[in-house]
């Protein structure tokens, strides 16, 4: 397990996920409320080369939010609302399209994706990875979950 003690332990993995990530990847994000879903992703997307004079918020009310980033097209997705809508909400996550932008080969980061895992299927391609990156309140960020499907030189994590 590799624990997280502050927010710049957060913020070295961030450049490590952004350094890791390739077009077509999907990051789904999972972890109580005030977890630090948020945080990584925006750190992940200021190590990406989004400025910070763009604010970086949680869609939580538009439920995505696009970024242009070295990388191409990020987008930032919050969940939250649509976690406990069931078939309604597998539905609208599949109506926002985030699985077709990841074949074209935008990046997505999803928080709150753990939440609708059933919905996401495989990779979107066969190139593309999925990340599951799983939060706790007790810290910044707690245990990273790699799926199957998932690549890269991170290992699980926990906060201190």
């Amino acid at each position: 397990m590799r624990r997280l003690a502050s927010r710049r332990d957060t913020r070295r993995l961030a450049e490590e996920i952004a350094a890791a990530l390739s077009p077509g990847d999907l990051v789904l994000l999972h972890g109580e409320l005030g977890a630090g879903k948020t945080f990584l992703a925006r750190a992940v997307l200021r190590a990406l080369g989004v400025p910070r004079e763009i604010r970086v918020t949680s869609p939580t009310f538009t439920l995505v939010a696009e970024y242009e980033t070295r990388l191409g097209t990020v987008l930032h997705t919050d969940l939250f609302r649509l976690r406990e809508e069931g078939a309604d909400g597998v539905h609208r996550v599949r109506e926002l399209g985030i699985r077709e932008r990841c074949r074209e080969g935008a990046v997505a980061i999803v928080e709150w994706g753990g939440a609708s895992r059933t919905s996401w299927g495989p990779p979107p391609s066969p190139s593309s990875s999925r990340w599951h990156l799983g939060a706790s309140s007790r810290g910044p960020l707690s245990p990273l979950e790699t799926g199957a499907s998932s690549r890269g030189p991170l290992s699980p994590l926990e906060t201190g």
